[in-house]
């Protein structure tokens, strides 16, 4: 019995030699698969697996014409502008296999989640006219704001696909009382490529909320947009760009996005 012992001793040095070296080879294999996007202040590595694209409001009442800002004298040619690189973004995280979550803000149809009666944000909801019955443009009766309508519909071109995600919120954050942190940490989701309007506003007071939990949050400058002093010398979407790059997280494009996540093409077998 004496005998075996050295030989037992070997076999668990030799036994805990390959699991390191396994554990090695696995952590290099993730290592791999790291993929880089070119950014402000710095490039920043995303783990595809890990990563989902945050859709920030792109429905109609925003973005489209005969929506709620639409009605209100707000321009929306710069949400609508932000559409189609958005819609190539969606394309490309999809085939990346990256998850897609879509915010939309949206209230019941008794607005008993606007807010209290002196709330800012029942206040200024309903000066843009939040609840207010209205014949959609595809003739369809609709309410601005209020969820399941034409007005709270993601606009055509991005179309939430089977598997993606819709979360309602009620504020400018979609952390805010929604289902957003327990379905990202369900996911496993650490890397959020942020997109949607508006840049100084729901993107912004998201981003804030997922820093503050940790989340590495990177904004496409031209996937979002900001009528609030977009006639100004320095824009808020500007303002809100540069909050992000020096402290919130990072800054890329669409099409920095679309180069790293692009498919890899096969070595060529010689």
């Amino acid at each position: 019995m004496q005998s075996l012992m050295p030989r037992f001793i070997v076999l668990g040095l030799v036994s805990g030699q390959l699991h390191i070296a396994l554990c090695a080879a696995s952590a290099a294999d993730t290592k791999s698969e790291m993929v880089m996007l070119d950014a402000k202040p710095e490039p920043i590595a995303i783990d595809p697996a890990r990563g989902a694209v945050i859709v920030v409001d792109m429905e109609n009442d925003f973005a489209a014409k005969g929506g709620m800002f639409d009605r209100a004298g707000v321009d929306v040619s710069g949400a609508q502008k932000a559409i189609a690189p958005t819609a190539k973004v969606l394309a490309a995280a999809r085939q990346a296999a990256l998850k897609i979550i879509y915010l939309k803000m949206g209230y019941r149809p008794d607005l008993s989640d606007l807010g209290a009666t002196d709330s800012v944000n029942r206040t200024r909801h309903l000066k843009f006219g939040v609840g207010q019955k209205i014949q959609a443009p595809d003739g369809r009766e609709s309410r601005l704001l209020i969820r399941d309508t034409w007005d709270t519909d993601i606009v055509p071109e991005l179309k939430p696909q089977a598997g993606d995600i819709v979360i309602y919120k009620t504020r400018f954050s979609g952390f805010y009382q929604t289902d957003l942190d327990a379905t990202l940490k369900k996911f496993g989701i650490k890397y959020l490529i942020v997109t949607g309007v508006t840049t100084s506003i729901c993107v912004e007071s998201t981003v804030r909320d997922a820093m503050f939990r940790d989340y590495l949050c990177v904004l496409l400058s031209d996937c979002m947009s900001e009528p609030i002093g977009h006639d100004l010398p320095r824009t808020n979407h500007e303002a809100s760009l540069l909050n992000a790059e020096v402290l919130l997280g990072w800054v890329s494009t669409s099409e920095q996005f679309i180069k790293a996540f692009a498919p890899k093409a096969p070595l060529a077998i010689r």
